[in-house]
């Protein structure tokens, strides 16, 4: 078990292991900072209950890993939890990996051992791809690349951001699905979306019931039609950006059954969908 103590005066630090990317160490707690990048907003005092008393009977399993930031002080690349934990244990000192990481790779290091953890909540998953994006400048395409993922679902998870604060303390406070939260974007109605989400919790309402829900609303709400506008328009303009590319799509299918050569090209951004055409003359 790590029992060391912490020098007043200056960092206590003990090289254990070195190898060509990164240095095992002991390091004082006090001389390490949580991440900036670090997508985990919420660390429940339970669960580092629980972690901080494993780490007194069993000692800390898993070594942190950081990254020099300045003369004295390191920076957590992966293990913030584990670092508080050992914090609440009463542990002057923690097993960190020291690993050389320019700001852009810290920031992707922390955000990938979340993922792969499988436990990040989808809107600190979204708000994190945004931070990527927009403190390196990453387009969506990029990110997914980096991130290993298509760019269709980094862009499906970002869009749940478009939420109204309120909306989305619900979807927390309920516990409701990501599914869930990408059906409520469709209203484009913070009161009818918050009335919704009441429903869901009461009811335990499925994903499938749930959107089934929102197009009875979608009617409901939008079906007074001003004079000289169609009342299936005004619905379908509410509706998801999709079926607008599906309309695209089947002209250019009849377009190629008649002959001529067609190609199409969509690609996906954080707030609009751009489309390339090209015929053949």
């Amino acid at each position: 078990m790590l029992k060391l103590q912490k020098s007043a005066d200056s960092l206590c630090k003990f090289s254990m292991d070195k190898s060509a990317d990164n240095i095992l160490e002991i390091i004082a707690v006090d001389y390490i900072r949580p991440n900036p990048y670090q997508p985990r907003r919420v660390f429940t005092e339970e669960s580092l209950q629980e972690l901080a008393h494993s780490i007194k009977q069993y000692g800390l399993l898993q070594p942190i890993t950081v990254r020099k930031s300045s003369h004295s002080y390191y920076e957590i690349i992966a293990g913030e939890r584990r670092w508080r934990a050992v914090c609440k244990a009463g542990f002057t000192h923690i097993k960190a990996f020291v690993q050389p990481a320019v700001d852009e790779d810290s920031a992707m290091i922390a955000l990938i051992e979340n993922l792969q953890r499988e436990n990040l909540h989808f809107f600190e998953e979204a708000e994190a791809f945004l931070c990527l994006m927009k403190e390196h400048g990453l387009t969506q395409e990029e990110l997914a690349r980096r991130l290993g993922k298509n760019q269709s679902t980094v862009a499906n998870k970002m869009r749940i951001l478009k939420l109204p604060v309120t909306v989305k303390e619900l979807i927390l406070s309920h516990k409701l699905t990501e599914r869930h939260a990408r059906a409520l974007l469709r209203l484009h109605n913070e009161e009818a979306q918050k009335k919704l989400i009441k429903d869901i919790a009461q009811r335990n309402l499925s994903v499938k019931t749930t959107e089934e829900i929102v197009e009875k609303m979608l009617a409901k709400l939008y079906g007074e039609v001003p004079a000289g506008l169609g009342r299936q328009n005004v619905v379908c303009i509410m509706r998801d950006y999709r079926i607008y590319i599906n309309t695209i799509k089947k002209a250019l299918s009849r377009i190629k059954k008649s002959g001529v050569k067609v190609s199409y090209l969509a690609q996906e951004n954080h707030d609009k969908v751009s489309i390339s055409i090209e015929l053949a003359k």
